[in-house]
Order: structure tokens, then C-alpha cells, then sequence
């Protein structure tokens, strides 16, 4: 499982007092960043590997300004070029935000999906979900 805590922003706080909907993807898309690394190294745009093919996200508990956030990220499935992530946001806690992301190992110039590498493929199944949580 990988972790992450951020810090809620004054302008991530909408007007009914809660942190926005929109902004949780874009946290849990922050708490990616060491599994972009295995993909991309040198996190070059150029390089990219991981190009998003699907995202849903369910919202369980708001979660408020003030209060850190834990983003946890748990690797659910390898396939031969895709991987899908499990996702959960917490607060005090407390599950308020979960949610599953498919990515594809991607090459840019070559336009087309490669085999997930053998040593990244080791690493990410170092982070596999167990289920009976």
C-alpha cells in the first residue's frame, strides 16, 4: 500500500463547507506519484508510460478543511499491459472517499500499449489489495 497525507486548502472548501467532489480525484491522482515513477523514472512528459483508461469514485463521508487526509493506494489487478488501483481517502479515520483507476503502460511514439515490465511488475505486487478487509 502506498500513502500519502495531504492538507486540505481553504480553496479546495466549497459553499456548503466541505471539501469539493472535484478535488478528490485530483488528490488521489497526487498520492499516484511513486507508482508514476516506476513507469517513468524521470518523470518526463516525453517518456510518459501511464495513460488513464477509466476512473469512478464513490463518496462515502464529507470530509472537511482543517483535518489532514490520508490518500491510501492499494494495487488490485496487473494485467499484461493495464494495472487497476483501489483508492480510499480517510479523515480521523474515517472512509470518506474510495475508488478505482485503470491505467495502461503506453507508448507515446510508438502509439500503442507495452507489456508491463518483470521488475515493475515485482514492485507492484509488493502493494496488492487484499480483499478480505
Amino acid at each position: 500500500m502506498y500513502k500519502k497525507i495531504i492538507e486540505p486548502r481553504v480553496s479546495e472548501t466549497d459553499g456548503v463547507g466541505h471539501i469539493n467532489n472535484t478535488t478528490i480525484p485530483i488528490w488521489f491522482e497526487a498520492a499516484r506519484n511513486e507508482i508514476f515513477k516506476l513507469f517513468t523514472p524521470d518523470s518526463s512528459f516525453e517518456n510518459w508510460k501511464m495513460i488513464i483508461l477509466n476512473m469512478n469514485v464513490d463518496y462515502m463521508k464529507q470530509i472537511y478543511f482543517g483535518k489532514d487526509v490520508e490518500v491510501f493506494t492499494w494495487v488490485k489487478k496487473i494485467g499484461n499491459s493495464s494495472l487497476q488501483l483501489y483508492e480510499e481517502i480517510h479523515q480521523e479515520g474515517i472512509v470518506c472517499a474510495k475508488g478505482t483507476v485503470t491505467y495502461v503502460n503506453f507508448n507515446l511514439k510508438k502509439q500503442q500499449s507495452e507489456t508491463i515490465p518483470q521488475e515493475i511488475r515485482k514492485e507492484l505486487e509488493l502493494h496488492l489489495y487484499q480483499s478480505n478487509k
